[in-house]
Parts: structure tokens; sequence; C-alpha cells
């Protein structure tokens, strides 16, 4: 078993992104990997080869290039959305590993420009495609990783006290529910006839456009 402490060093190193590219559902969950099973330290795109070298730095080992199978190292994005086609359908919100989205059932959302972290795990699920990832208007710092940390944790022990069952996060992302989806969540029917509605305003929408 790893010490707690040199798997907090391990993810003191890591970018905390959140973005789940290396494979585990964050960055504590990639640092316990590196930790108790020998996992690989070039499997963090964010990271990039700076990364590989903090980690090999630390735990003595070989640089090795970055595993482009879990994706490229780039520039920091952040993601937009387009307000005028937000359907309100809170899946972006129950995807954000750090909160970085705010709104409510068929009500705009909005991303907090200085808490997203680039991952893009929001765009996927919507439904209607109008979130895009941008350059960020800001660098990645130290400050910001250690917020974005603390967001992490924060809606983990959310999603815990919320979701007993012992469940992975990348399996339970939809369950990070808004409480006003709950009820139209839990009837699957009345979901997809919500959905259908809120596509069918969105395609009106743009025809008016």
């Amino acid at each position: 078993m790893p010490s707690s402490s040199l798997v907090d060093r391990i993810d003191a190193v890591l970018p905390q992104t959140q973005c789940t590219k290396c494979g585990y559902d964050g960055c504590r969950p990639y640092a316990e990997a590196i930790a108790r099973d020998q996992e690989a330290i070039n499997r963090c795109p964010p990271g990039g080869a700076e990364g590989i070298q903090a980690l090999a730095s630390l735990l003595d080992l070989p640089v090795s290039p970055l595993d482009e199978d879990c994706g490229r190292h780039g520039p920091l994005m952040a993601a937009v959305i387009d307000e005028a086609h937000c359907i309100g359908c809170t899946l972006c919100i129950q995807a954000c590993p750090v909160d970085a989205i705010v709104g409510a059932n068929k009500l705009m959302h909005t991303v907090i420009a200085d808490r997203c972290t680039g991952c893009d795990l929001c765009v996927a699920p919507c439904p209607v495609d109008c979130i895009a990832m941008v350059p960020a208007q800001a660098t990645w710092t130290p400050e910001r990783a250690d917020a974005a940390r603390i967001h992490h944790r924060q809606r983990q022990n959310r999603l815990d006290r919320l979701h007993s069952e012992s469940s992975a996060l990348a399996a339970r992302t939809l369950a990070n529910k808004a409480p006003v989806a709950a009820q139209a969540s839990s009837d699957p029917a009345a979901r997809q006839q919500a959905i259908a509605q809120a596509l069918a305003r969105a395609r009106a929408r743009r025809q008016q456009q």
C-alpha cells in the first residue's frame, strides 16, 4: 500500500484538470495508480513533457514520450456555451468535474471561466452541440490547479453523500443531477419527451436566426 505522502506528492505534480484522459477518474486516482500499481507516468496530456519530466524526477524514473493514445498536449482551452442555443438539459453540469458550469433545468447554462480546467468533458454530452472549446484567456497556474483540486474534491464528496453505492466517477457522472432535473430523469419516457421537446425548440430557434 503506497503511503499517502507519496500519493500526495505525485498528485501535487499533476495539473488537476481532472480530464480523465489518463484513463482514471481524475488526477488523484491516477496518482494512486502510479504509486500503487506502477502505472506509466506518461499518460497525462495536459501535463505534457514538462509534467512527465517532473514525475520522472520525483520517482527517479526514466523520461518517456507522452502516450498519444491518451491525447496530445496543447494550449490551455476553455469551454464556452452558445447560450442562445442552450436548451437547459443540465448534462454539461453533470459532466463537469469541478462544478464550473451553472444553470438550472430548462434554463440557460453558463461557464465560470476561472473555474474551467479545459477538460472538455462537457462537450460530448451536449445534445445540441452548443459547447465549444476555445483558447483560454489565462494561463494555468499552481493556484488554479490547487483550486481545481479543491473543487473536484468537493464535488466528489457531494456525490458520495448523495449516492452511497460503490461506483467510479465516470460510471455515475449523470448521477450528479441538478435537483430540478431529478423528477424527469426518474421517468425514462418523460425524459425522452422532454429532450425531444427541447431539441425541437432549439431547432426552431436556429431556423428563426
